[in-house]
């Protein structure tokens, strides 16, 4: 990533290949063994994926047997995680209550709202909040902006190395991950980040657009989060990338005064 100008050069270390976590939204696995909680997570992210739909393809997409998929079903509807719908069974508002109360930082949210909101406004740019688990970045919201909509990928996983709020994460001295993973570019896309203190993606949350990330460092220093801003754009420019990076600041230092 280097200034070019007015714009910022894009690195990008590749582009995310067909049928990876970023293609499929599905959530990594662990181990081979399946437990019968660990059975039900993956018929609720089969839930989530299908947006609506009914037994046999809940079968296929969670790999469990339909008797199974039914007896789980019926489970979770009574605990509210998943409720029927026209098109069959859908996530259900409990899971909507949980997944709002999940946070890296107990102050993230609060910290980073009023900030977020600015950049946006003052940008145009679509602003979020993402993190790493699993070695995948995890989109936790989204701030709308100015700009045209785009696909969204809240919920959604993708290798750290594609996008710009993984890269600025997985960029950090303390961030280890499985090294047989890692594409050969990313030693050098690494230092490019390190020395900027962003990063840049392209064309990778959707065709078109554009995203510049900074990290969000909690009172010790140790990235917890990344701020992200997309836009419909052939291209960054250094003042988008000023703009997140100094938000990023901000917000940062709002952590760290909330955690004193």
């Amino acid at each position: 990533m280097r200034d070019n100008g007015g714009q910022v050069q894009v690195h990008t270390g590749g582009r995310p290949p067909a049928g990876s976590a970023h293609a499929s939204g599905r959530t990594p696995a662990h181990g081979a063994g399946r437990s019968v909680l660990a059975g039900a997570f993956e018929l609720l992210a089969a839930v989530e994926r299908s947006g609506g739909a009914g037994l046999t393809r809940l079968s296929w997409e969670s790999g469990l047997p339909k008797t199974t998929v039914h007896r789980l079903l019926d489970q979770l509807i009574d605990l509210g995680t998943v409720e029927r719908c026209a098109d069959g069974y859908r996530i259900g508002p409990r899971m909507f209550q949980l997944g709002n109360g999940w946070q890296p930082h107990p102050k993230l949210r609060a910290a980073a709202a009023g900030p977020a909101r600015r950049l946006a406004a003052v940008t145009g740019a679509a602003v979020g909040l993402a993190v790493l688990r699993y070695d995948r970045t995890l989109v936790l919201g989204w701030t709308p902006g100015g700009t045209r909509s785009f696909p969204a990928l809240c919920g959604r996983w993708a290798w750290p190395w594609y996008t710009a709020a993984g890269k600025v994460l997985a960029a950090a001295p303390s961030y280890r991950f499985p090294p047989s993973a890692v594409p050969a570019s990313w030693a050098r896309e690494e230092r490019f980040v390190r020395e900027r203190g962003v990063a840049v993606d392209q064309g990778v949350m959707a065709p078109g657009v554009c995203s510049v990330a900074a990290p969000l460092h909690d009172v010790r220093g140790v990235p917890v989060a990344a701020l992200f801003a997309a836009t419909r754009s052939p291209g960054p420019s250094r003042l988008l990338a000023d703009a997140v990076r100094s938000t990023g600041a901000a917000i940062g230092a709002g952590l760290a005064e909330r955690r004193g």
